[in-house]
């Protein structure tokens, strides 16, 4: 079924499309309320009376700002945390994420490409006339405070220029460290090992699996409980504002680097550290140094098992007896969509819930996301197998012998409960 279109102020006599206020919903399902279309105007015959159009200015007439406001706006009324404007050979798709998962909600026809990232481009305030290099800005947040930060990014493609705005909400129960949804044991465990005076404690995980939510509250949890700690972030970029935290803006590609940047705050003795990422083996050896001369340092690192962190600090240079006396532990987590609790059903056959689809998920059967975390403590067994330069099959035996629950176990218990599905559990884990 094609997106249907409610089309305002069309004059017919003049052929001249002003203002097209795009509605959407999923293939079968009901459109939401308020969103009924007032035009039998379907993408393809927009197209056509626009590419038909002897003037040209006909299209230009077509009001883009008052598109582009309405697709940011209902991209926060959705709690999406992406817009995805994605241009093809003939269209251009656009995208929201859903609680981590890309929904197209709409195709614009190609002639209004160019005009929608032009705008986007001066809403984050950057340059219109260069249409060959990459781009990156901010957008004014909304008026009602729901939405703390909207970041920009474009890239040319073959096809036009892609552009992407990324949506940051201002969420009281994720700035608490007791509300992600860690397990008892788990959080007990990190609220310990926060406490100490120096080590390192690394986050890993996919992107998009709330790594720096879990930093950010972390970090508000050190400055609630021992206020008067000196702290200090390196990020790029800055995500959160957090009051009482020293936040630094790192420029990659400039003279301001995480190297650099770690190097010289190490002189000013902070007692708490956090790098939003260690990429490289500079940075990592750093930060290991850091953690061993009594500096608490908070970091992420792309991997997907605990095991795996520590085998990629050994692959980036670090020296296995200074993984195992930085290292104190490693958090690995994920984040699964939970069933939407007005449309589940359970399966007579197999027993477990399954999603459906409603006007209150946008026909996803998913709404909002639940946390699914592992936690692996730096053990003298496993400080031996570390020195030893053991490989990750033997890591995993070992920990399996051990009793250390994988983060799919934890998973599990959530499908049991009826939280998520099983289709959506191997979806994350795979």
């Amino acid at each position: 079924m094609e997106a249907p279109w409610a089309i305002n102020n069309h004059n017919t006599h003049r052929a001249k499309l002003r203002f097209v206020r795009v509605r959407w919903w999923r293939d079968g399902a009901p459109p939401p309320k308020g969103y009924a279309t007032r035009s039998p105007y379907t993408c393809k015959e927009l197209t056509l009376d626009m590419e038909t159009s002897k003037d040209k200015k006909d299209s230009d007439a077509f009001d883009v700002v008052r598109l582009v406001d309405d697709l940011l706006a209902r991209a926060t009324d959705c709690g999406a945390s992406d817009i995805h404007f994605e241009p093809t050979a003939d269209e251009m798709q656009i995208r929201f994420r859903l609680d981590g998962v890309l929904n197209t909600v709409e195709t614009l026809p190609s002639l209004l490409r160019e005009n929608v990232v032009s705008r986007l481009k001066v809403l984050g305030g950057l340059l219109t006339y260069r249409n060959d290099i990459p781009q990156e800005g901010r957008l004014a947040s909304n008026g009602d405070g729901t939405v703390v930060d909207r970041r920009l990014a474009v890239f040319p493609t073959i096809h036009g220029q892609r552009a992407v705005v990324r949506l940051f909400y201002d969420d009281p129960a994720l700035a608490d460290l007791n509300e992600l949804g860690f397990r008892d044991k788990v959080l007990a465990n990190l609220k310990q090992l926060i406490e100490s005076n120096g080590g390192v404690i690394l986050l890993t995980g996919p992107a998009g699996s709330g790594k720096s939510t879990t930093l950010a509250a972390i970090l508000r949890h050190i400055t609630r409980v021992t206020p008067g700690k000196s702290i200090v972030t390196l990020e790029d970029p800055v995500e959160r504002h957090i009051r009482g935290v020293t936040q630094v803006q790192i420029t990659p590609q400039g003279t301001m680097t995480f190297p650099t940047a770690l190097r010289s705050l190490l002189r000013q003795d902070p007692e708490v550290l956090m790098i939003g990422e260690i990429r490289d083996a500079e940075t990592a050896r750093i930060a290991v140094e850091a953690g061993l001369t009594g500096h608490l340092l908070l970091s992420t690192l792309h991997s997907g098992t605990p095991s795996g962190a520590l085998l990629r600090l050994l692959e980036m240079g670090v020296e296995p007896y200074q993984v195992t006396s930085s290292v104190l532990a490693v958090v690995n987590q994920r984040l699964l969509r939970k069933l939407c609790e007005h449309c589940r059903r359970k399966d007579s056959a197999t027993g477990q819930w399954q999603a459906a689809g409603c006007e209150k998920c946008f026909g996803t059967g998913y709404h909002g996301r639940a946390l699914v975390a592992e936690m692996l403590l730096m053990q003298p067994s496993l400080r031996e197998a570390i020195l030893a330069k053991s490989d990750a099959n033997t890591l995993k035996r070992m920990l399996e012998e051990q009793g250390h629950t994988p983060i799919a176990v934890e998973g599990c218990r959530l499908v049991e409960q009826g939280i998520t599905t099983q289709a959506e559990l191997d979806r994350v884990s795979a």
